[in-house]
């Protein structure tokens, strides 16, 4: 058996908590993306070592204040990639309420990405919630920080782009790119058990141009434990495009959208649709810093879409003594590999990813030799998964090749 462990923040005691002694034994022996392949492989090559993180200087920094009731252009002529914010008041109330639910006083800690002019930030904390906002953008930020000097210390202000935290490759880290595990340390986040409850929740909006980027970083982060998640269930509440939103929901009714991501994300999270916004309530700035109409196609087409904000919360049962954060991305391989080929059936992929009996497996899991690809559901490739871990009368469970290996965040 041959293993991959990469550089990164370790696993705290209290998130291994939620898992069966056995794993957190496994876990407690090196640091990082647990990526080993601890079942059984036969494997034709060691594993590349996973890039080792940098640290931040997180620390907000003191720019000129801005007036932003005199100007519309709220966004730095610096920009590399237009971005859209709540700026209409009736929306940012209405998330709010959402948000905020049934409680009176709730006690909610929110990390807002990219809060922009701050429109929604205000909105949260008139419901008593703390606000951490994460703003990539140094224009707003003294604009943010003037909001926090009278709500008793609820607003903390950082120049940090969310999407871009915990990089993957080496070398120096700088603002607005930041380390997890030391922005929650500053502020005296402790990580809880899995099996507790949410910590604290994301709320925000998915970039206009890399929304799959960000939602594969983000499910790669999930499985391992890393980032974020290494502080236990954060629960992330987010406005994506109608078309990726049809994407992440679907399943074999829906062939067409039905994909990797839709298998890994809805096997991780329970997904709630909390509200539909035309895109008309928000405000998109290019990169000159103005408000204008966009003229590359795919950008005209996406704005005509409707958002959906959604809640994404991840199981507590989502590790088992079968699929765990030390072998997820086994269980990655199994569906790329069978989504590479959809129209195959079922058996014909098994027969080419591991040596366990095919017949004996699709009989444990109540299906027939003809099934294809295109009709197996989200929790129907989980119970596959398990099924060849849990087996016990072969050495080796996975037969793997060079493919394998490339073990990148996809586009």
């Amino acid at each position: 058996m041959r293993s991959r462990r990469g550089c990164g923040s370790q696993w705290r005691g209290g998130l291994l908590a939620g898992l069966p002694l056995r794993l957190a034994i496994s876990a407690l022996v090196g640091a990082g993306r647990f990526c080993v392949l601890g079942s059984g492989a036969a494997t034709r090559k060691d594993w590349p070592a996973v890039s080792c993180r940098g640290l931040s200087d997180f620390q907000p920094q003191v720019l000129p204040s801005l007036d932003f009731n005199e100007s519309p252009s709220w966004v730095s002529k610096c920009r590399l990639e237009p971005k859209r914010y709540v700026t209409n008041r009736r929306l940012a109330e209405t998330l709010a309420q959402i948000l905020r639910g049934k409680r009176k006083k709730p006690r909610h800690l929110f990390l807002e990405c990219n809060p922009g002019p701050g429109i929604l930030t205000q909105a949260l904390l008139e419901t008593g919630a703390k606000v951490v906002a994460l703003e990539s953008d140094r224009t707003f930020i003294p604009h943010l920080e003037s909001i926090g000097k009278n709500v008793d210390g609820r607003l903390e202000v950082f120049h940090c782009d969310f999407f871009k935290m915990d990089p993957r490759n080496c070398g120096l880290v700088r603002p607005p790119i930041m380390i997890s595990h030391m922005l929650f340390q500053n502020l005296g986040i402790e990580a809880l058990p899995w099996s507790a409850g949410i910590p604290l929740k994301v709320i925000g909006i998915f970039p206009i141009k890399s929304e799959r980027k960000a939602l594969w970083k983000l499910i790669y982060d999930l499985y391992s434990c890393t980032s974020i998640y290494g502080h236990g269930r954060i629960e992330l509440n987010m406005f994506i495009s109608e078309k990726e939103y049809k994407k992440l929901m679907a399943n074999p009714r829906n062939p067409n959208l039905y994909q990797v991501l839709s298998v890994l994300w809805q096997v991780a999270c329970e997904i709630k649709l909390l509200h539909v916004e035309p895109w008309s309530s928000f405000d998109i700035y290019t990169q000159n810093g103005l408000l204008e109409k966009p003229k590359r196609r795919e950008l005209v087409e996406q704005i005509q879409q409707n958002l959906y904000f959604i809640r994404m919360t991840p199981r507590r049962n989502l590790f088992t003594e079968n699929l765990t954060p030390i072998n997820y991305d086994v269980f990655f391989h199994m569906v790329k590999h069978c989504f590479g080929k959809r129209s195959a059936k079922l058996i014909d992929h098994l027969r080419s990813l591991s040596p366990v009996d095919a017949m004996d497996i699709l009989t444990q899991i109540g299906k027939n030799e003809k099934v294809k690809i295109s009709s197996i559901y989200p929790q129907d490739f989980r119970r596959l998964f398990e099924t060849i871990e849990h087996s016990k009368d072969y050495t080796y469970k996975w037969l793997y090749d060079d493919s394998m290996e490339d073990n990148r965040v996809e586009n």
